[in-house]
């Protein structure tokens, strides 16, 4: 796994600043591309599955020729349906080589996170708060033995018939 201190930025950047946001989208890609390998090819749904952690799963809901966007969650049993927590979207830019998480649930049910929520107003804080729980999640995942592996090509073997085969 790569440590966020062998990132390197390419400006100095402060906390909270928009230099700053930039160098967390770009450490994010960089995270994301460890854990989903061929992310630029795959499409679909994917689980990760860890004896140490609950499963994973990824869903790529739209795709360009530059970006994609991908959602990350888990899955918990809830009345009669699946409650996704913690319902991460995050938009891939693959030309600027950046991941910024676009949503992160509306309705946040953990006292801490409606907390934050309400306390940072301006939209860069929000941003910033949404990308650094993503960057610690990335890591996480990691720590937990979570990866996608890269997509197998279809087999020519695959697509033969019995009449094809001479006996």
């Amino acid at each position: 796994m790569l440590a966020d201190s062998y990132i390197l930025p390419e400006c100095i950047a402060s906390p909270r600043s928009f230099g700053g946001l930039m160098t967390l989208y770009e450490a994010n890609f960089i995270k994301l591309n460890q854990l989903v390998h061929d992310l630029s090819g795959r499409e679909g749904y994917s689980v990760s599955y860890s004896d140490l952690d609950c499963n994973l799963h990824l869903s790529v809901e739209d795709r360009s020729k530059y970006t994609c966007d991908v959602r990350l969650t888990y899955l918990f049993p809830d009345v009669g349906n699946s409650l996704a927590d913690p319902d991460l979207l995050a938009r891939v830019y693959f030309d600027a080589r950046m991941a910024e998480v676009r949503t992160l649930g509306n309705d946040h049910r953990h006292a801490l996170l409606k907390s934050l929520h309400r306390q940072y107003k301006r939209e860069v804080d929000r941003c910033w708060a949404r990308n650094i729980m993503f960057s610690k999640w990335l890591d996480y995942l990691h720590e937990q033995g979570h990866g996608f592996e890269p997509i197998q090509p279809e087999s020519p073997l695959n697509s033969l018939t019995v009449d094809s085969v001479k006996v």
